[in-house]
Formats: structure tokens, sequence, C-alpha cells
């Protein structure tokens, strides 16, 4: 699983590279939750995660409470159809801001 990390103005956007399974779910959410400040913006693009497991949704979850408890927002950006679909018949989907787009995400973070 590999990790890239930048800042937008008042953004920060991690890029997730990989399968986000049993195995790479808990690094990820440490690495994540280092980040997370009073009313953060993150973005999660998750464009080159082809694959995300029952630990990877759990992740997500934790990281939305984490964010909200903060006052901040979460959004993901690029979640490929069939992880779509789990977290839609899961009801995670309802939990997050989804967009096709980095540009997108960035102006969904902005409006909120």
């Amino acid at each position: 699983m590999d990790i890239a990390i930048s800042k937008t103005a008042e953004i920060t956007v991690v890029k997730l590279e990989g399968d986000i399974d049993a195995s790479s779910a808990l690094g990820v959410q440490e690495k994540v939750l280092t980040l997370v400040e009073q009313g953060s913006k993150i973005l999660l693009d998750l464009t080159l995660v082809p694959y995300m497991s029952s630990a990877g949704l759990r992740m997500l979850l934790s990281l939305y409470r984490h964010v909200s408890a903060k006052e901040g927002k979460l959004v993901l950006v690029g979640v490929a159809e069939e992880i779509k679909d789990t977290m839609e018949v899961t009801g995670f989907l309802s939990f997050f801001t989804t967009c096709d787009t980095l540009d997108s995400g960035i102006v969904a973070l902005n409006s909120a």
C-alpha cells in the first residue's frame, strides 16, 4: 500500500494506491488519523484502490467518525464501482460524500 500526502490550500489530499485489506487497513488508518485536526478537510483519493475488504470499510468508517468528531469533512474520490456497490449495500455510502474527480472533491470540500 502506497500513501502519498499533499496539501492544497487548507485541504489535505491522501492518495492511496493498492488493495485495502486486513494487512493494510490499520496502517492507512494510523497514517490518516495523524492528519486529523479540528476542522480538517481531508480528501481521500481512492482512484488507484482496486479492492477493499471489510477491514477497509471499517477503516473508512473509523476515519469518518474521527474527522466528524473534530468537526471536519472527509470526501472520497475515485471510488471503484465494485467498492461503491459494497458500500451502498452495507449502508456505508450514506456517511460519505463521494466524487469522481480530484477537482470535484476539492469543490465539495470548499463548499462545506
